[in-house]
């Protein structure tokens, strides 16, 4: 039995729709670029992945972990999409891909810009065909600057930003973050763009450029750490996550599991003695403010670290919500996936329609009431092509043969 037999199905409700009748174009491949456009398909957006025949997105060969064939990375960031596999690096996908261009709102490529004029999907030649069109470009570096032809991956972002030095203990080596998160932040940053380009597309006719560098999405994700130090000159170092602004706020071990604690400000940190039986700390005036506790933090962080082993992660919880002191369990990717309450928001499910399985992390963000996006599992390598084709072009089942035939499709 596998984790997901125990989810349940996806929400039977409508899905979002909230992009309804908008056409969006996939160029793009590995996680970025794929998730932005899964994005864009969860609120209702149609949304066609254009793939290399024969072997697809990059991330469809990621693994193992496989699921019933499939790449489960690959899974992870392209359901409600449609496969078309096409080779436009020919003349003849080429006059293909900009056939259905004509026919789309919106087009993601992840390409560096000297690839992208190289195949014919550069901004200026598709918006000589679509001015109207919205075009995005999910790279590494962007589209200017003296780095703009650099190849590009999550890790290369993460160290690029500052985020892997300040992540782990301080005498650890520097640390990627467990997921790949500047692929994720970028992948966003690109949905959010090109929906704010396409509102004022309704406003003016005007076609938009969108240029999204994961580099710049990871720097700016690190704003909070970024600022302080071009306000004070103080570099922040490596520390486990103990360094917060906020005097306590960090992990703490119990008698079993550990726990996260922050202390937030002085009602919280009063709440807190108060409710582990220390009252006369909450009154001790060298404790008064976030000031005098940061001051302070070593000798508070050994005190609370001694209360907190006498009892297990749950009872302290239980304490703490009674509270009202922020805590919270420190999950492993097994808890948080079977975790009741998130499964209930539909956060987790798992599509067993046609012979396949499909676990999903749902879309997370609720509208009118409802979060359900979920209306298209990832497509099969070109499952969609001949649809498509027919249904945005008009091809006929000859001309779907004869591209086929010369292995266009």
């Amino acid at each position: 039995m596998l984790p997901l037999d125990a989810l349940p199905a996806p929400s039977a409700t409508p899905p979002i729709a909230l992009l309804d009748g908008i056409r969006v174009i996939d160029l793009t491949t590995s996680i970025a670029g794929p998730y932005a456009a899964m994005l864009l398909a969860d609120m209702g957006a149609e949304v066609v992945k254009i793939e290399r025949p024969i072997s697809g997105d990059d991330s469809r060969a990621w693994g193992p972990p496989f699921l019933d064939g499939e790449s489960l990375w690959f899974v992870s960031v392209n359901r409600n999409k449609q496969s078309v596999t096409l080779d436009y690096s020919s003349e003849p996908g080429r006059v293909v891909l900009h056939d259905l261009v004509r026919k789309a709102d919106l087009v993601i490529v992840n390409l560096v810009e000297r690839v992208q004029k190289k195949l014919g999907v550069d901004h200026a030649s598709l918006a000589a065909i679509k001015p109207e069109l919205v075009y995005v470009a999910l790279t590494g570096f962007g589209l200017e600057g003296a780095r703009k032809d650099f190849p590009c991956y999550d890790l290369i972002a993460e160290g690029y930003s500052g985020m892997m030095d300040l992540t782990g203990e301080a005498d650890s080596p520097p640390q990627k973050v467990g997921t790949p998160a500047a692929d994720l932040i970028a992948g966003m940053d690109a949905a959010y763009a090109a929906v704010a380009a396409l509102f004022d597309r309704i406003r003016t006719g005007r076609g938009h450029k969108i240029d999204i560098a994961m580099i710049d999405s990871m720097t700016r994700f690190m704003a909070p750490r970024i600022v302080p130090y071009l306000g004070s000159g103080e570099v922040p170092k490596r520390t486990g996550a103990r360094d917060s602004v906020i005097a306590v706020y960090q992990v703490f071990e119990t008698k079993d599991d550990p726990i996260t604690l922050g202390l937030g400000n002085d009602a919280i940190w009063k709440r807190f003695w108060e409710a582990v039986d220390r009252p006369q700390v909450a009154a001790d005036a060298r404790y008064a403010n976030n000031v005098d506790r940061r001051a302070a933090r070593a000798e508070i962080v050994a005190e609370i670290q001694q209360v907190l082993r006498t009892r297990s992660r749950d009872e302290w919880l239980s304490v703490f919500v009674d509270a009202k002191v922020p805590a919270g369990p420190v999950n492993r990717v097994d808890q948080v996936s079977s975790d009741p309450a998130l499964i209930a928001r539909g956060l987790f499910y798992a599509d067993r329609e046609g012979g396949r399985r499909v676990p999903q992390v749902g879309l997370g963000i609720g509208v009118d009431g409802t979060s359900s996006s979920y209306h298209m599992p990832p497509p099969r390598l070109g499952e969609h092509t001949h649809e498509v084709l027919r249904r945005w072009l008009g091809y006929d089942e000859r001309a779907f043969e004869q591209l086929r035939n010369t292995k266009v499709v």
